[in-house]
């Protein structure tokens, strides 16, 4: 039987139409997330998330989570520009460079950790005031990170500058691991750090504390970890960033319901990436001194921005309307009955 041209043209028009809909469908439905992360406590979702292959079952067979541990926010800020990681656990200030230098291209969609830091002065030295860190040598983990910024909010309200800019605090980076020798050899005065070298420095070599947690910056009502997307995957997979959501926020309201079996799968991840145990005493005090939220504090998120600015950090005042998407994270949250976030 003959097939007329016009019938046979809008018979090709509809198959075509249906591949193209199911190809569409199949990129929202099967995808593969990368997902970055820290062999960290302030990444306790990402780790409790791994261990128990709970974001996996969330997302399905059609979906492959393939996780990517990275030891600074720096690489895995690179990463994510390079489009070699969608989803990422990462620091609020790697977190805000990459959506500047992004474009807008990388959006905060839920916090993760609060506080967590301390700051310590070296065994002997007694420090009682913030201005008695001037003609000190302070020690962060990394330039331009959480830490390094606390530091610098805190010596500008005691009125000091660090060296770079005329004053008299000299601010240097070094690794967590590196942190714990200087100090204890006596070649820097102090540290700012996040657990658990904290509680390893008071605990190993004696370290003072002279600010806690709470005592740092903003009553520790400050992210340390944020969740962060890129913006493209968003757009081609939100059923996948959702699920995803969905599981951190249920990992959240299980760590803070049951932190002493929290703790010990934390560290059943730790030993399996790092090879290293973190003793009870020092789980139990780097647990107290964090906050595990889903809360990104936007209000501290806008302060670092402007200390970054201040810091030379980032060249210019930035336009930061959307680096914080929290729809998906409300929509959420709204649904089980929690309250949303602003």
């Amino acid at each position: 039987m003959k097939i007329k041209k016009g019938v046979f043209i809008l018979l090709t028009v509809i198959s075509l139409g249906l591949i193209a809909g199911c190809s569409s469908k199949n990129k929202s439905e099967d995808s593969t997330v990368r997902v970055a992360f820290f062999a960290n406590l302030t990444h306790s979702q990402a780790l409790i998330g791994k261990e128990q292959g709970v974001f996996q079952q969330a997302l399905g067979e059609g979906n492959k989570v393939i996780w990517k541990q990275f030891n600074s926010g720096s690489s895995e800020l690179e990463a994510l520009l390079a489009g070699e990681v969608d989803i990422g656990y990462i620091g609020p200030s790697p977190a805000i460079n990459g959506y500047v230098k992004s474009k807008g291209e990388i959006q905060i969609i839920s916090g993760a950790a609060d506080a967590g830091a301390i700051l310590v002065s070296r065994k002997g030295l007694l420090i009682r005031d913030i201005k008695e860190l001037s003609d000190k040598k302070i020690a962060i983990p990394q330039y331009g990170n959480t830490q390094d910024l606390s530091l610098r909010n805190l010596i500008q309200e005691a009125g000091l500058k660090d060296k770079t800019k005329g004053g008299t605090v000299d601010i240097v980076q070094a690794n967590n691991s590196d942190i714990k020798t200087l100090l204890d050899q006596g070649e820097i005065d102090a540290a700012l750090v996040p657990e658990p070298w904290g509680a390893r420095l008071v605990k190993e070599i004696g370290a003072n504390v002279v600010l806690d947690f709470d005592k740092v910056w903003r009553d520790g009502k400050y992210s340390t970890t944020v969740l962060v997307v890129r913006k493209e995957y968003l757009r081609d997979h939100p059923d996948v960033v959702e699920k995803f959501l969905r599981t951190h926020i249920k990992l959240t309201d299980y760590i803070n319901e049951n932190q002493d079996e929290a703790k010990k799968l934390v560290n059943k991840q730790i030993v399996d990436l790092t090879k290293q145990s973190l003793p009870d005493d020092v789980l139990d005090a780097s647990f107290r001194r964090l906050t595990i939220t889903n809360n990104p504090e936007s209000e501290a998120i806008n302060d670092m921005v402007q200390l970054s600015v201040k810091a030379g950090y980032i060249r210019q005042q930035p336009n930061i309307d959307n680096l914080l998407n929290l729809d998906l994270l409300n929509k959420v949250l709204q649904e089980k009955e929690q309250q949303q976030i602003q």
